[in-house]
């Protein structure tokens, strides 16, 4: 028993895998040559091997963890940096789902970028639907939140219904389970042949994903995330209210624009046009053909949203 563990324990770590005392026993219960020992003997095992080192002192800290009840419910998506075999810096962008885990997509980009990080949603949109919210970091690339506006990514996921929310800054646990994810990653990827194209690392990707999506996890009592993913209601942004979404206004000949129950006021330069409002929630951005007129948060306590910064002037 103690040769299987041991060896277990091995094959996993050359494979890039995590290699803990959970994945150990799954390992053997796969294989099937011996009894499978419970977690607290595998650990004891490696501790007299010397492959564990006890840290009496490191405790694990009791946590709340937060998770949807529903699959698509809430996508995160964050980027990872990696280098090709010639030095080059890409990104890899990932997309989990927040209930299952399930990786929905992995990407090979040439950086975080708009335009490649939109392309990523799109795939995972055709292979499993629209979500109800996505989450992100506050990245310059996914959110405009804390810079008093919107990005073009949030005003893309607005028109499809989807509302584009982001964690407080310096605050990376709120993306945490993409986190960790970035780390099993990196792990397995660290262990395969350096690629030396963006394509070469898609195709690693693919192989990553099929791998991940289908292997035990111990975040959801030992089911793969396609098991949960498959198995649980699916969310959909279609319903009685909507998150997110983008309309057109005409503008008053006193600059004023009528939504959502409230006068906004963007100048009267831009009397008699035509505006297309992107909102996320109270988050509110109105555009004259290409030009930010005014970027908002909704203060519901007054119907008249007076100006009272001055006007931005790109989009």
């Amino acid at each position: 028993m103690r040769e299987a563990v041991v060896r277990a324990r091995k094959q996993l770590a050359e494979e890039g895998r995590d290699n803990g005392a959970i994945s150990i026993g799954w390992r053997l219960e796969e294989l099937a040559e011996v009894p499978v020992p419970s977690r607290a003997t595998i650990h004891r095992i490696l501790v007299d091997e010397g492959h564990v080192v006890p840290q009496p002192r490191k405790r694990p800290r009791a946590r709340r963890r937060f998770e949807y009840t529903e699959a698509n419910g809430l996508w995160q998506i964050d980027g990872m940096e990696f280098y090709l075999d010639g030095g080059e810096k890409v990104c890899i962008l990932q997309i989990l789902d927040d209930h299952s885990r399930l990786d929905v997509g992995t990407y090979a980009a040439s950086s975080e970028n708009g335009e490649e990080t939109w392309a990523a949603l799109q795939q995972a949109f055709a292979g499993y639907g629209v979500p109800v919210k996505v989450l992100t970091d506050n990245g310059p690339t996914f959110s405009g939140k804390h810079r008093g506006g919107m990005v073009d990514l949030e005003r893309r996921l607005a028109e499809v219904g989807v509302h584009a929310i982001a964690s407080s800054p310096y605050h990376p646990q709120t993306c945490g389970k993409d986190e960790r994810s970035h780390q099993t990653l990196r792990k397995w990827i660290e262990k395969q042949p350096t690629p030396s194209t963006l394509d070469e690392l898609q195709d690693l990707l693919v192989k990553y994903r099929y791998m991940y999506n289908n292997r035990r996890h111990q975040g959801i009592d030992g089911q793969t995330p396609q098991q949960r993913y498959d198995t649980a209601t699916k969310a959909a942004p279609a319903g009685p209210v909507r998150l997110a979404g983008v309309t057109q206004r005409p503008v008053t000949s006193t600059g004023v624009v009528a939504f959502s129950g409230c006068s906004i006021v963007i100048g009267r330069r831009w009397a008699g046009q035509t505006a297309t409002v992107y909102w996320q929630g109270d988050r509110v951005s109105i555009l004259i053909a290409d030009t930010a007129a005014r970027t908002l948060t909704l203060d519901r306590s007054v119907r008249y949203q007076r100006l009272t910064t001055k006007l931005s002037t790109t989009s």
